[in-house]
């Protein structure tokens, strides 16, 4: 690879860490080039982009990159074959990692780290609570849920009130009326 090769491969490199506010690293050292293809292709169908990269070239793509500083336990967990997972959603690269490994005997591709919007996770261990993170819209969705119940169970407990109120009223004058 030329010099001219490799500072455009960084450039491209530096823009896809700025881009993406999650990425994953793993080792698929022991995967051979067809399994490599099928995780790329795997990934590809459910959203998420996948390259083979560096260590050397993912660290000075990341301390190129204006406005974030990435932690010491990120990078230094950049060591052996990596390939680096990006996607917009949090969880996404997690769910794939351990679909794609399902009913294989390697058990691979290992998580060496995740980033994820500026909080590190080290190692395959933290798949199961990568998986279980929400995302953005998840979110949202649940706290507008919240926000609606209160006034749902208010708007509920008015109206059944209400009934019961008109019936309390209702007995009271038939009493009033027969009794007098």
């Amino acid at each position: 690879m030329t010099r001219d090769e490799k500072a455009g491969l960084l450039n491209d490199l530096t823009e896809k860490f700025g881009q993406y506010d999650y990425f994953y690293v793993t080792d698929s050292s022991t995967l051979t080039v067809s399994e490599i293809n099928a995780f790329r292709r795997f990934c590809f169908e459910k959203g998420v982009e996948v390259k083979v990269i560096k260590n050397a070239l993912i660290k000075k793509a990341l301390e190129r990159i204006e406005g974030k500083t990435y932690s010491d336990m990120l990078l230094d967990n950049l060591k052996g074959p990596s390939t680096v997972i990006f996607s917009e959603n949090s969880n996404l690269p997690a769910k794939v990692i351990k679909e794609f490994r399902k009913g294989k005997e390697h058990g691979r591709p290992i998580l060496k780290v995740a980033y994820i919007a500026s909080d590190v996770f080290v190692g395959d261990e933290s798949i199961d609570s990568l998986i279980a993170l929400k995302s953005k819209s998840e979110l949202i969705g649940e706290l507008i849920g919240l926000l609606q119940s209160p006034a749902k169970n208010v708007i509920s407990a008015l109206e059944s009130g209400g009934n019961k109120l008109a019936g309390i009223l209702q007995t009271l004058s038939e009493k009033e009326s027969s009794g007098s």
